[in-house]
């Protein structure tokens, strides 16, 4: 069941980061905003080119998650888990990925 507690914590990460850059992503693109600055254009353009590349390969690697499942006879319980840690994982990767850009200082 180690899959299993693996999947709780990624979709926990999830849940709990994502909030969280959106928080970040808002004051940035508020505090552009005020000032004038064209960051708000370049970060809303970042948001959603990141979002349609992970949901395109979240879908491949569901599907491919659940083909693989299906060409070994796996159990329901654990082609369930397959595909939904793969479908999970690109969107994990983003979130952390821009949570670490995010929050880093501005010099």
């Amino acid at each position: 069941m180690a899959g299993g507690r693996q999947f709780r914590h990624d979709a926990f990460s999830l849940w709990l980061e994502a909030p969280l850059v959106i928080a970040m992503r808002c004051q940035q693109m508020g505090m552009a905003a005020l000032t004038g600055s064209s960051q708000n254009t370049a970060e809303m353009t970042r948001m959603v080119t990141e979002k349609m590349a992970a949901a395109a390969e979240s879908a491949v690697a569901a599907n491919f998650a659940l083909a693989k499942a299906v060409m070994t006879a796996a159990s329901p319980e654990s082609t369930a888990r397959a595909v939904s840690e793969a479908a999970l994982k690109p969107y994990g990767k983003r979130v952390r990925s821009n949570m670490r850009r995010l929050s880093r200082k501005k010099t």
